[in-house]
């Protein structure tokens, strides 16, 4: 990974250090297969979880990036637990926007029941927007950038998906960039708290959810995404005629 300003085609920003790998590792490996530059951003190091430490999680959020081909792995170190949609925060994230000028962000849902990540998802709208308004953070020294297309992970909420990304072939690279997290998951040794994650049937949960997206279009893994904007269509026959899964 490099640590140098580069443009990016994609850029995930998720609260946590595992969060984007739980929600969006097998799109964003599809997209890298695709030959497309690839990061993510983690609001927070993740210190307030009930297992691991910020040291431990920051390495295995390196191996985990090693594991998905990113291009760029960063952290703005907001306070787990606290991400508000404050003028700090939204000055942060719109200091990366135009650093990198991604053309598409993915990024949780608003409605999502973890307060960061809620807070997360209208942090990111919001920085979206203003980065492209060359008086806002005059004082940050950059120039405004277009407004990225922002693509909302569907994970704890039953949300029906704009579309669904067929992620197949990188189901494996998925789960071992999860288990990267190592200190979050089961293990069998581990003497610290059971949380929701690290009970034994979690990460068969996660393989279940890929399977039952892929089965919606006649795959066998998929993830889906919320788009509130409305989608410009080219071919729609090309579109509506791809193979996927319709009863009539």
């Amino acid at each position: 990974m490099s640590d140098t300003p580069i443009d990016l085609d994609v850029l995930a920003v998720f609260s946590h250090p595992d969060d984007a790998e739980l929600s969006v590792s097998g799109t964003l490996l599809r997209l890298k297969s695709l030959g497309y530059s690839t990061a993510v951003l983690d609001m927070t190091r993740g210190e307030m979880g009930t297992r691991g430490t910020p040291e431990t999680r920051a390495k295995e959020s390196v191996e985990a990036a090693q594991i998905m081909k990113l291009d760029l792995r960063l952290n703005l170190e907001q306070p787990d637990g606290h991400i508000w949609l404050t003028e700090e925060a939204r000055t942060a994230v719109v200091r990366i926007l135009r650093s990198h000028k991604p053309k598409i962000v993915l990024t949780t849902h608003w409605d999502d029941p973890h307060p960061d990540h809620a807070n997360t998802s209208r942090i990111v709208r919001e920085a979206a927007r203003l980065a492209t308004m060359a008086r806002y953070d005059a004082e940050g020294d950059q120039e405004p950038v277009r407004m990225p297309a922002i693509m909302h992970s569907i994970f704890s909420r039953h949300v029906v998906p704009s579309f669904i990304v067929d992620v197949s072939d990188f189901v494996d690279e998925k789960m071992a960039a999860i288990k990267a997290h190592a200190s979050q998951f089961y293990r069998q040794q581990s003497k610290e708290p059971v949380t929701r994650i690290s009970d034994p049937g979690f990460l068969s949960q996660i393989e279940d959810r890929m399977r039952y997206f892929g089965s919606l279009i006649n795959v066998a893994a998929g993830e889906p995404f919320y788009v509130r904007e409305a989608l410009n269509v080219d071919d729609p026959v090309a579109l509506l005629t791809r193979p996927m899964n319709i009863y009539s």
